[in-house]
């Protein structure tokens, strides 16, 4: 199957075609004739699928027709790195269609995406806390609204977001096509999707439980002093093109990065005591092949877009088995092969049972030469505090988006609005 067999208008292939895009994805070639015929949908797909795309293209070809400039499509995403990678999608697709697009998100002044507001914009991508913010003070109104998405609805959950979920909900016209993606369907969802949702149809595609089939995956049972070692000499193998390291906390992904920079290999972190413009920056290194290692917090594990990324190494495991998925999920993208490296220590083994009980597979014991020597418990130190973020920045009214300004990254940092014409 091919994206012309979708009836797309021919600036979208345009842009299909000048981005290398050949065969539709599963997900794509389930979901795009339906939303092109308008009709509400559930996705319930892993992130890597190219569910982005499945929603960017219809709702790009379906508001193609040129009106006044009022927000008629509006993407709910929960964290900032997704919000700019859904930006930049609709951005590309888009670029020979005379539609406004722009991001808005927390962490950064709301001035310069207030005035992109007022030039007009068409489809809008959003952050939940920093739309609330706006539309309390007036400057973003979803009466005109005709598409909304709720992407990865589970990870809004998770943030503590449904309320102001609930809020921009009440807030849109009732007449409207309605997307609803989740990588997971708890209870919660399945009650939201009814309340919002007109006879939906649902796609499902590689569902939570079964992690991609082109991921290489293993793990390393090894004390939590010596990972540092075994990461250094894994790093150094050959066949490692560009590494992505999962860190539970915020401290340990500062940690390795010092850990790494101290035997010659540089690294760059990406968490929530970052502000907006240092994890941009460290995003756009890795992107573009500036540095090769990317340590990273939870927060990106469904934000992150690497093209052929090599290695994933988890070194500490998730507390949550659904949370591997989405880590190991930054590699093997659109089919590609990639390989997943797990370190375990004793306290982790209980989730690493975990994991493998939501995958239904065994994953592969590998050996090292520095082997799991303890074999109890770890008592808890006294954990020390780390640095408060600065109270004089910027923030909006959600905690998970209050971050720091950024120090200028084009288009990201005032939400980014583009127009293009047709050419």
């Amino acid at each position: 199957m091919t994206f012309k067999e979708f009836n797309l208008i021919q600036p979208l292939l345009k842009e299909i075609d000048r981005m290398g895009y050949e065969q539709p994805t599963p997900i794509q070639q389930q979901a795009i004739p339906l939303l092109l015929q308008k009709r509400d949908l559930i996705g319930c797909a892993q992130t890597g699928t190219g569910k982005t795309a499945a929603f960017a293209l219809p709702i790009l070809q379906n508001l193609a027709e040129t009106r006044p400039h009022a927000i008629r499509a509006l993407i709910l995403t929960p964290t900032r790195e997704l919000a700019i990678q859904i930006f930049e999608n609709f951005q590309s697709f888009g670029a020979s269609l005379p539609l406004r697009c722009t991001a808005i998100f927390g962490g950064v002044s709301q001035v310069p995406q207030v005035e992109t507001l007022r030039r007009g914009v068409d489809i809008l991508i959003a952050t939940p806390g920093r739309l609330c913010d706006l539309m309390n003070q007036g400057y973003i109104h979803l009466n005109q609204i005709e598409i909304f998405v709720l992407d990865e609805a589970d990870r809004m959950l998770d943030m503590g977001f449904i309320h102001d979920v609930k809020k921009v909900l009440a807030a849109l016209p009732a007449k409207r096509q309605t997307l609803l993606f989740s990588a997971t369907m708890p209870r919660e969802i399945e009650s939201l999707a009814k309340s919002m949702l007109r006879d939906p149809v649902t796609v499902k595609v590689n569902p939570v439980t079964s992690t991609v089939a082109a991921i290489e995956q293993s793990v390393y049972l090894i004390d939590k002093k010596n990972k540092k070692l075994l990461l250094t000499k894994l790093l150094r193998e050959k066949g490692v093109g560009s590494a992505l390291v999962f860190t539970r906390t915020k401290h340990a992904a500062n940690h390795v990065v010092k850990d790494l920079g101290e035997v010659g290999i540089t690294a760059l972190a990406i968490h929530g005591n970052k502000s907006q413009g240092a994890r941009q920056i460290a995003l756009n290194s890795f992107k573009d092949g500036s540095i090769k290692v990317l340590v990273a917090t939870d927060i990106a594990a469904r934000g992150i877009d690497i093209p052929e990324l090599s290695h994933v190494f988890n070194y500490e495991l998730p507390n949550e088995p659904e949370t591997y998925i989405h880590r190991i999920g930054r590699t093997g993208r659109a089919g590609l092969g990639g390989i997943a490296i797990s370190f375990c220590n004793f306290d982790e083994l209980p989730y690493l049972k975990d994991i493998e009980k939501l995958t239904g597979r065994t994953i592969e014991r590998k050996e090292s030469e520095w082997p799991m020597v303890i074999l109890q418990k770890t008592e808890k130190e006294p954990r020390r505090q780390e640095s408060a973020p600065d109270r004089r920045r910027p923030s909006s009214g959600h905690p998970a988006e209050r971050r720091a300004k950024p120090s200028g990254t084009g288009n990201a940092r005032s939400g980014g609005s583009k127009r293009v014409k047709y050419q």
